[in-house]
């Protein structure tokens, strides 16, 4: 439990690299990066793994570079948003069971569930299970108004908004998911592309 936001707190973020639409076609794979930092200020790591383009294999992926990572102290896993390569959901409820650290999910644009629910149903048989998933965070919080949202798993709505700012410095998201699609983008494309 987190009784006090220090302005070190140890976090993880994790996003994904880009990918085509032929890789989607040919169920490619794309990285998973976790930069974990201290707070706003210094990155102390990253991890890596690489996860299947609209796959289910981004939570177990997502659990391994944790627990079998050097790094035991982290506080709060954020996430940029709850699905990652494509349709690749995260199971945000399994991954605070089974590591035993909350989960931020954090959004830029507030999802449209209908509109996920209409593509799922469209792409994937298994469309109930994925939207089970994706609404599995929980109610939805506005931090910076139409700007930036978010879900806590396993943490007080309260604390979690201010983790995110305390982790925020160089844009309106925490540094770590900023520095992980910087990583991911340029692993998947050879240069960094803009946030």
């Amino acid at each position: 439990m987190i009784r006090k936001v220090k302005p070190q707190i140890r976090v993880i973020g994790f996003d994904d690299g880009t990918f085509s639409f032929k890789s989607k076609l040919r169920k490619g794979r794309t990285i998973l990066v976790g930069v974990v930092m201290k707070g706003s200020q210094d990155v102390v790591g990253v991890v890596t793994r690489w996860i299947e383009i609209d796959g289910k294999d981004s939570t177990e992926k997502m659990i391994d570079a944790i627990n079998n990572s050097r790094f035991k102290d982290l506080r709060v896993i954020m996430l940029k948003g709850i699905t990652y390569a494509g349709f690749n959901v995260v199971d945000v409820n399994r991954v605070v069971k089974e590591t035993g650290i909350p989960v931020i999910v954090v959004i830029r644009k507030k999802p449209n569930f209908e509109a996920i629910e209409t593509a799922l149903k469209k792409h994937f048989e298994d469309w109930e299970k994925r939207i089970k998933l994706i609404k599995a965070g929980g109610k939805i919080y506005e931090l910076i108004p139409g700007k930036v949202y978010y879900q806590a798993i396993g943490i007080d709505a309260k604390t979690a908004g201010e983790i995110i700012r305390a982790t925020s410095r160089n844009s309106l998201i925490p540094e770590a998911l900023r520095i992980a699609h910087i990583v991911a983008s340029a692993v998947m494309r050879g240069e960094s592309s803009k946030e």
